[in-house]
């Protein structure tokens, strides 16, 4: 029979999403730590305060790829965006805010009237907690109250 050999990563496969991901963390450790560059899975943002360095860091990703043989479909990529929404989030310039479209859900969430509206609140909350300051203290008591003594 032989062996057989994957030439690509099998998705649909448990592991796959967390082995892939590792593999990107490890081609691409030096520019995450960098600070200018957030990976999830196969979608890679890169942001910059100038169009020179942002140009320099397309390029210094991309030339890590070359030699490793990693296919990028161009037609998903979007080079040099002013903002971007990625998995939720909007993406303006250098900083993280909530995607627009998405507030009106937020600001309609029913009040929770039982202990596990409230966990499922706490959870849903617990996505943009990022945009929340003082998360932590606000929803403590909430917690308490959620939570069998």
């Amino acid at each position: 029979m032989g062996i057989y050999e994957y030439t690509r990563m099998p998705f649909g496969i448990k592991n796959a999403p967390a082995h892939f991901q590792r593999m990107m963390h490890t081609i691409l450790q030096e520019e995450i730590l960098g600070g200018w560059m957030v990976v999830y899975i196969d979608d890679i943002i890169i942001y910059s305060e100038t169009w020179e360095d942002h140009v320099q860091y397309i390029e210094r990703v991309l030339s890590k790829f070359t030699p490793l043989i990693v296919k990028i479909s161009l037609n998903k990529c979007n080079f040099g965006q002013p903002e971007l929404i990625a998995l939720g989030p909007s993406v303006p310039g250098l900083s993280l805010a909530i995607d627009q479209n998405k507030v009106p859900a937020v600001l309609q969430k029913p009040v929770p009237k039982s202990i596990k509206d409230m966990k499922s609140f706490l959870g849903f909350a617990r996505y943009y907690r990022k945009h929340i300051k003082t998360f932590a203290h606000i929803t403590s008591s909430l917690y308490k109250l959620s939570s069998k003594d």
